[in-house]
């Protein structure tokens, strides 16, 4: 499951899906009419994968959140949205067992299984995604073993372009004098 170009904006129902960035903020489409928007840097907007839920022990990814749902569920639909706030707190319960209930407010709950909705009707919700993601990370830790060994040269090259930039520093602050 990659929530890594998918947003809620602040004010606009739904979720959409980033497409392109521009000099004023972005272009997104919503996921579920397919309408594209603009987004100026003003808005409030956040990225579904910098999100967390709290629980008594710390945070967890809304992305791991999403991922039990859809263990739960069988990669189906979960519960509306709008059912009574005691059953929704239960079902979240089932999912996130020690979700902290004083930080975690109803209208949070009925937020994330709204989202979950719209991500699962799309397709973009898996519970089989953490395999993919571990192998993902075992192709990144090789290559950085090769890049560990090829940093001791390039640790070298900083400290001396360090110097070189201190140099130039040091001859742009006499032309600061002089002027």
């Amino acid at each position: 499951m990659n929530l890594e170009k998918i947003l809620a904006i602040s004010g606009k129902p739904g979720l959409y899906a980033l497409k392109v960035q521009t000099r004023t903020g972005f272009v997104a489409e919503s996921l579920q009419d397919g309408k594209k928007i603009t987004v100026g840097l003003r808005s409030n907007v956040s990225l579904l994968s910098e999100i967390s839920m709290y629980t008594t022990t710390g945070e967890v990814p809304l992305a791991d959140v999403m991922r039990s749902i859809a263990v739960k569920e069988d990669n189906g639909p979960a519960i509306s949205h709008k059912e009574d706030p005691s059953k929704l707190a239960a079902y979240f319960e089932e999912i996130l067992p020690d979700y902290d209930q004083d930080r975690v407010y109803p209208s949070d709950i009925k937020k994330v299984l709204n989202w979950y909705s719209i991500l699962q009707a799309k397709g973009l919700v898996s519970k089989d995604a953490p395999v993919k993601e571990e192998a993902k990370t075992d192709t990144k830790e090789t290559p950085a073993k090769d890049d560990a060994s090829s940093e001791k040269p390039s640790a070298a090259k900083p400290t001396s372009g360090e110097g070189e930039q201190s140099e130039v520093k040091a001859k742009a602050k006499p032309k600061a004098k002089k002027e």
